[in-house]
């Protein structure tokens, strides 16, 4: 019963990175490899490299929906009032795709390694597809509520303060590209 509890645990998140990443192939590439080399210590480290993916992408996701709400709101205000629609919302929609980038990359960078080092490294891989996952996450759905306020920002100053939105957006980037960069520093192989 347990282990058929974890294949179904291990299919759900398969699904989801197959669903949140716009590189489908690669991502069916890296789950069938880690479908088919299931064992006890290499299940961890292959649900790491998952994780990575899986939770940076529903950090991307759940940013661009906070901007994107607010900018699909800020253009019903203009549309109405017969101004024509800010075109810079976009960019603040925009910015957290970028976070699913960084965690692919780190997901690619787990999947290369050989089952013996994925076998020898299990719960240090599950530590940094967790930690890289979150990291992503929180970052990507942290600049979107930025990117959020933003759109008002703009919407209701007509214009001003873009650069510094842009700034403040660029500042939770940043933690997103050091949780990458310090997590491939650790990575193993």
């Amino acid at each position: 019963m347990r282990c058929s509890r974890r294949m179904g645990f291990v299919w759900m998140l398969a699904v989801a990175a197959i669903l949140a990443t716009p590189h489908i192939g690669m991502a069916a590439d890296v789950l069938d490899k880690a479908v088919s080399q299931i064992s006890g210590t290499n299940l961890l480290g292959q649900l790491g490299i998952v994780l990575a993916i899986g939770l940076g992408a529903l950090g991307s996701s759940l940013g661009i929906g906070s901007a994107g709400m607010a900018a699909a709101g800020a253009w019903a205000k203009e549309g109405k009032a017969g101004k024509s629609l800010n075109f810079s919302y976009i960019i603040l929609v925009g910015m957290p795709m970028s976070q699913t980038l960084y965690a692919m990359i780190l997901m690619n960078k787990m999947g290369g390694l050989s089952a013996d080092v994925v076998a020898a490294n299990a719960g240090l891989l599950l530590g940094i597809g967790l930690a890289g996952g979150l990291g992503e996450l929180f970052s990507a759905w942290m600049q979107g509520k930025i990117g959020a306020a933003g759109v008002r920002c703009l919407s209701e100053s007509d214009g001003k303060g873009f650069t510094f939105i842009i700034i403040a957006m660029g500042i939770a980037e940043t933690i997103g590209i050091l949780t990458w960069v310090f997590l491939f520093m650790v990575m193993p192989g």
